[in-house]
Formats: C-alpha cells, sequence, structure tokens
C-alpha cells in the first residue's frame, strides 16, 4: 500500500465534496477547483472524511493511488486555507511593480518585463529601503501558484558569484569563489 494513499482526507467545515462519476469537484471559501480521476482509484466520503482504493497493485496504479490523494488533499486545503509563494528579487537597480493583475520587473535587460496574470492568482509586492523587492503570488490552486512563480524565477535565476536574481523567500543559494587574487609567478 502507498503510504500516502492509505492516509485519510479531512474534510474541515465550510468545505463541500462532491463526485459525480470520476470528476471530483471541491467548494469553499476561497473558491471551487475540479479534478478528473483516474479509473484505478476509487474514492470514498464517509463524513468528513475522504479515503482512497486502487484496484489492484500494479505499479501503474499504485503510483496513481497517492498521486490522486494528493491532488485532493491539496485542492481541500486550497479552498479553505489557500497558498502562498513569496519571492526575492536581490539585485542592485532589479526592481518589482503590480498594477491590478499585472507584474512589472526591472531585472537589468535593456527593457522592463511585464507579465500578467489570471484572475485566480493574486499578486502583491513590497519594496521597502535597504530590503530586496518581495512578489507574493496567492490562490486556491496550488499547482497555479507553483507554475507562475517557477516562471517569474526563471526571467533571472540566481547566479552563484554575487547572488542576484529572483530566488524563493528562504532559499539557500550555493555560493562559489571566484578568481583567485593573483597568479603567483
Amino acid at each position: 500500500m502507498s503510504r500516502i494513499g492509505k492516509s485519510p482526507v479531512t474534510i474541515p467545515s465550510g468545505v463541500e465534496v462532491k463526485v459525480d462519476g470520476n470528476v471530483v469537484t471541491v467548494k469553499g471559501p476561497k473558491g471551487e477547483l475540479t479534478q478528473e480521476l483516474d479509473s484505478c482509484v476509487e474514492m470514498n466520503i464517509d463524513g468528513d472524511t475522504i479515503t482512497f482504493t486502487r484496484e489492484s497493485d500494479a505499479p501503474d496504479h499504485r503510483s496513481k493511488h497517492g498521486l490522486y490523494r494528493s491532488l485532493v488533499n491539496n485542492m481541500v486545503i486550497g479552498v479553505s486555507e489557500g497558498f502562498k509563494k513569496e519571492l526575492e528579487v536581490v539585485g542592485v537597480g532589479f526592481r518589482a511593480n503590480t498594477q491590478g493583475q499585472r507584474l512589472e520587473l526591472a531585472l537589468g535587460y535593456s527593457h522592463p518585463v511585464v507579465i500578467e496574470f489570471p484572475s485566480e492568482i493574486k499578486v502583491s509586492t513590497v519594496s521597502e529601503k535597504g530590503q530586496a523587492p518581495v512578489v507574493t503570488l496567492e490562490s486556491h490552486d496550488k499547482q497555479l501558484v507553483g507554475q507562475a512563480a517557477a516562471k517569474i524565477r526563471s526571467l533571472r535565476k540566481p547566479e552563484p558569484y554575487k547572488g542576484k536574481g529572483i530566488r524563493f523567500k528562504g532559499e539557500q543559494i550555493r555560493r562559489k569563489a571566484g578568481k583567485s587574487a593573483a597568479a603567483a609567478k
């Protein structure tokens, strides 16, 4: 048995879970999400807990057992609490500004980088003097937040010599030593 697949998902109050064939719909205070389940995994709702069973021990079925349990768990957490990612924009002259659903980044290129986000994601920036600007992404969809954060980070990944670039808050950057000061003659 999959350790992840075996553990039940608890439904918090205010969250409604419906199963229609093999499509799961989760509604909560933060929004609504749907996910299609594979036919090899069966979902059972008993009161305020959800359990998952698989039809056989085939490797494909075993992998999907834990996968769909995690996806439904993330949906339940998302519509009740939501997900949040914070990115730091580190570098001299690097800036971040938001106007509604638009994020404008100055990352040392010849032009500002502008990204439009879907309405499901709430984007905000905080710029304090002496601190690196922080971009915050919030949504009820974990996959959407992670994908948007990865897209922003890919614009200027942190480099190992000075540490400049866009990084997740709290991320440790492996630093390298630069060139040797002077070669021995």
